[in-house]
């Protein structure tokens, strides 16, 4: 494991926005549009960062795994060396969203912890 970023379910991350960013300082270093709104951002103060999805990018992202399911529980999203490794360690595991390779870089899977949370694990090629 390389880290671990909490990603936090939101009605909306404008209304988000002025907590994160004006108050407590964090920047704002990337912004996945969604419709006609924010639909992801990562936010960065300092060694810490924090991820913001709206209801709607999940519900899209994630499909049936959405939805109500993700709203009021944390998301966390874990930087790997080696996916496959980890991938051959969950056996039964709760695998909720299937190996994809995403726009932003990176091959990974989600697992549902036996509390109902999402767990994302990511392998960035460039990392390894």
């Amino acid at each position: 494991m390389k880290s671990i970023t909490t990603v936090l379910p939101v009605p909306s991350i404008e209304v988000e926005l002025p907590l994160w960013r004006d108050r407590l300082g964090f920047d704002v270093t990337t912004v996945v549009n969604h419709e006609d709104a924010m639909g992801f951002v990562i936010l960065q103060r300092g060694g810490v960062e924090v991820m913001l999805q709206s209801y709607a990018s999940l519900d899209d992202d994630l499909g049936a795994v959405g939805g109500d399911a993700v709203r009021g529980l944390a998301m966390l999203f874990i930087k790997v060396n080696d996916l496959n490794a980890i991938r051959s360690r969950l056996g039964d595991g709760d695998v909720v969203m299937e190996e994809r390779t995403t726009f932003y870089g990176s091959r990974e899977i989600a697992v549902r912890s036996p509390s109902g949370h999402l767990v994302v694990l990511a392998e960035f090629a460039e990392e390894t």
